[in-house]
């Protein structure tokens, strides 16, 4: 099929209007109120090309563009219905993940490689207690706390969620903020063994040195710890984003430290 046509389900995308970010929450406010029964067709089209940005991720999976596009757009009419304005966040960045689960769903529901219907149903239900447990408690919750909640073995939580989801890039990213995005692979851990590399870490804690204290905590706690950056994150109480500019910019000043 033909990925780089203009027109996609009878849509120019070469005309599709950019909305504002002041010019969006005018419309939200009036789609909210009912002040404008128009300003919800309004925030469909004018976000039409953050659906064309999510399915290029899907441009391998031999699904139809047109298909892929369609139910892209059911995921962005339902973060539209749901986004709330009280909270401080881009509409993007709450956009973007219901449209990709929207088009995963369909996905997981066309895929040739079935799923029981009861294994399903256990992961649909975990995944529900996981947003509840989220909300409650402001952090992830464990595999073990899921399956207290639904009475059911651990093992099968884990398999359950393990059959209903795709295999992704470790470059894929999974959040960004405006600054540099953060990939799956920051999402590891460090599992060689570290006692065959004590010469590179004599090198790293040589290029800590002039580090800041927060700086070499980060870096200690990520790559002699092997923690991740959530891990990291949760422990000395700041965001992952944060953790993240830190630790580049930290590699960064190490190199330099290294060479002089």
């Amino acid at each position: 099929m033909t990925r780089n046509k203009v027109e996609i389900c009878g849509v120019d995308t070469s005309k599709l209007p950019v909305l504002k970010n002041e010019e969006m929450r005018k419309l939200f406010r009036q789609m909210q109120s009912g002040e404008d029964l128009s300003a919800r067709e309004k925030l469909v089209n004018g976000n039409l090309r953050l659906v064309l940005s999510v399915i290029q991720r899907f441009n391998n999976r031999g699904e139809f563009v047109d298909d892929l596009f369609q139910v892209g757009c059911i995921g962005l009419m339902k973060s539209i219905d749901n986004f709330d304005l009280g909270q401080n966040v881009k509409f993007s960045t709450y956009a973007v993940p219901m449209i990709i689960g929207e088009i995963r769903r369909y996905l997981r529901d066309n895929n040739p490689i079935r799923v029981s219907r009861s294994l399903r149903d256990i992961a649909y239900k975990a995944l529900q207690v996981r947003e509840r447990l989220m909300s409650e408690t402001s952090r992830e919750p464990t595999a073990e706390e899921i399956s207290k909640v639904l009475e059911v073995p651990h093992e099968e939580i884990v398999f359950a969620l393990d059959a209903i989801q795709d295999p992704v890039s470790l470059f894929e990213p999974i959040y960004n903020d405006g600054g540099d995005p953060i990939y799956v692979l920051d999402q590891l851990s460090d599992e060689k063994n570290r006692d065959q590399h004590w010469i590179e870490e004599i090198a790293l804690k040589e290029g800590m040195r002039r580090l800041n204290d927060r700086e070499k905590l980060i870096l200690r706690k990520r790559f002699f710890q092997g923690k991740t950056q959530m891990e990291v994150a949760e422990e000395i109480g700041i965001s992952q984003a944060q953790v993240s500019r830190l630790e580049k910019a930290a590699i960064k000043q190490m190199n330099k430290n290294i060479q002089n």
